[in-house]
C-alpha cells in the first residue's frame, strides 16, 4: 500500500513539474518569423531545433509563422538559431533559407506553395 501511494504521489508531482516547463518559464525566449506553411514544416522546426545544442525548447505557431525559442544563452544566440533555422531549409527573419536545405524539404513545404 505505502508502494502505490508513493508511486501515485511521484506521478502527480512530475505531472505538475512538466506542466511548469511553458516557454514563459525561461530566461532566454526569441520569437523567429519563418517561413513554414504546413504541419510538417511545424514538426520538422520544433524536431530539429530541439536536438540543437542549447535550444531547450520550440514551438512554431503556424498561423503566424513564427517560432518562439527558448534557448541557454550561455551555448547558443538568437544569430544561431536563425542560421539553424536556415540549415533546416527555412526563412528566418532577415536570414534566407539554405538554397540546397530548401530544396531538399517536401513539395508541400517549398517557400511557393500555399498554405494548405
Amino acid at each position: 500500500m505505502k508502494k502505490l501511494i508513493t508511486i501515485l504521489l511521484a506521478t502527480i508531482l512530475f505531472s505538475f513539474s512538466a506542466e511548469a516547463q511553458s516557454l514563459g518559464q525561461y530566461d532566454d525566449v526569441v520569437k523567429i518569423k519563418t517561413s513554414a506553411i504546413c504541419k510538417m514544416c511545424k514538426k520538422r522546426i520544433e524536431r530539429d531545433l530541439s536536438l540543437t545544442k542549447g535550444i531547450e525548447k520550440a514551438e512554431l505557431n503556424l498561423d503566424s509563422k513564427v517560432v518562439t525559442v527558448a534557448y541557454n544563452a550561455k551555448r547558443t544566440d538568437p544569430t544561431k538559431i536563425k542560421e539553424a533555422i536556415s540549415n533546416i531549409g527555412y526563412d528566418a527573419d532577415e536570414v534566407v533559407a539554405d538554397p540546397k536545405a530548401h530544396d531538399r524539404l517536401p513539395d508541400c513545404c517549398q517557400k511557393d506553395v500555399k498554405p494548405h
